[in-house]
């Protein structure tokens, strides 16, 4: 059995707890005979900031381009609030994206039946809903340059950040979309704001163009990302894969997780370009920050954590039926009552962290036999 190179970035917060019971299923994969890895372990975010003084150090970034695939819990918290904007924990997991080139961000929002009660929303809106958000992850306004504050003659200040975006850059996320949408029910909504935004209108015309030209079998629908938010939360199903530039991406993925019940639950994989011996650089993480108010508790929920490493079997390692297998695996320790407190309903004793891991570990012990 090939074994493949992981690097474990763990990061802050309830990175760590999530790692760990993603540990647990490494291990159960290994037992099954499913999947085998060698990992590494390494630090990001605030706690590289308190070990090397920066948020990602030199050394880790030539660890992640030297590993198979990368796995990362969280950063962030209120502990390095004060440090320089440069310097904060998220600059870490920017560096790494942007070092690596890792432009597609697949965010999928899925409600699994055991919890279509946990959602806000009535269950007919939700139960067996299956989003895909592609977010184009390494360009506009978070990386656009001038992006400062200056202070104006008359002592205010002006804060600039600028949303940019090329032609190639559109065209390659729009491709990502299409190619997932062929796969799955054949359609793809594209959000942008064309009616007020000049990248909006590149948007459009770049992704319009993509589909003439190469995919005239799949259905393109064009919509305003403040009205995709309403429809969001409104009839979500009527979503299959959407595509979004960076902002719009960040803003409706965490809009999407939450019709699924809590943030907890969704996995997300940041992948780069195929090179030409078919390998790509991919990093994958949960869609839940560091939630620092219940780090160190055996509280947070690991789904997301262990449906980021069902995305890696995927999407790096090609382990279609080893991911298959761990989806199931987290459906059936769901059906079984598993819950902690994120998702747990009225009546229900929650389990903590690495009780949650194991049962997903034991459902797929139980589904391989």
């Amino acid at each position: 059995m090939a074994s493949y190179k992981l690097l474990l970035l763990p990061g802050d917060g309830i990175g760590p707890e999530v790692a760990g019971g993603m540990q647990v299923v490494l291990d159960a994969l290994k037992e099954t005979g499913l999947a085998t890895f060698e990992t590494e372990t390494d630090l990001v975010g605030g706690s590289a900031l308190d070990a090397h003084g920066v948020p990602l150090a030199d050394a880790t970034l030539q660890h992640a381009k030297d590993a198979d695939a990368i796995l990362l819990g969280a950063v962030g918290g209120p502990k390095w609030a004060g440090v320089a904007y440069e310097n904060r924990p998220e600059a870490g997991l920017l560096r790494l994206r942007k070092e690596l080139d890792l432009f597609a961000n697949l965010r999928p929002a899925i409600c699994y039946p055991a919890l279509a009660e946990a959602s806000t929303l009535k269950r007919e809106l939700v139960e067996g809903l299956d989003i895909m958000i592609v977010r184009e992850l390494t360009g506009g306004v978070y990386f656009g340059e001038p992006k400062e504050i200056t202070t104006l003659e008359d002592g205010s200040k002006r804060a600039v950040d600028t949303q940019v975006y090329t032609t190639a850059e559109i065209e390659r996320i729009a491709h990502v979309a299409f190619d997932l949408a062929g796969k799955r029910s054949g359609r793809v909504a594209s959000a942008e704001k064309h009616n007020v935004m000049k990248s909006g209108v590149l948007w459009k015309e770049v992704v319009t163009k993509v589909h003439a030209e190469h995919y005239p079998g799949v259905q393109l629908e064009h919509i305003l990302a403040d009205n995709c938010a309403m429809q969001l939360v409104r009839r979500p199903k009527q979503f299959d894969v959407l595509v979004t530039d960076n902002l719009f991406g960040d803003v409706l993925s965490d809009i999407a997780a939450m019709l699924t019940g809590s943030l907890g639950m969704l996995p997300s994989a940041s992948l780069g370009a195929v090179d030409a011996s078919g390998l790509r650089s991919a990093l994958y993480e949960p869609v839940h920050g560091s939630a620092p108010d219940i780090a160190g508790q055996d509280k947070a929920n690991p789904i997301a954590m262990i449906g980021s490493l069902a995305m890696c079997l995927r999407y790096s390692f090609g382990l279609g039926d080893a991911a298959d297998a761990l989806d199931g695996a987290i459906t059936d320790a769901l059906a079984g009552g598993a819950r902690t407190a994120d998702i747990a309903g009225e009546g229900t004793n929650p389990m903590g962290t690495r009780a949650m891991a194991a049962a997903v570990a034991d459902a797929l012990r139980a589904r391989v036999g």
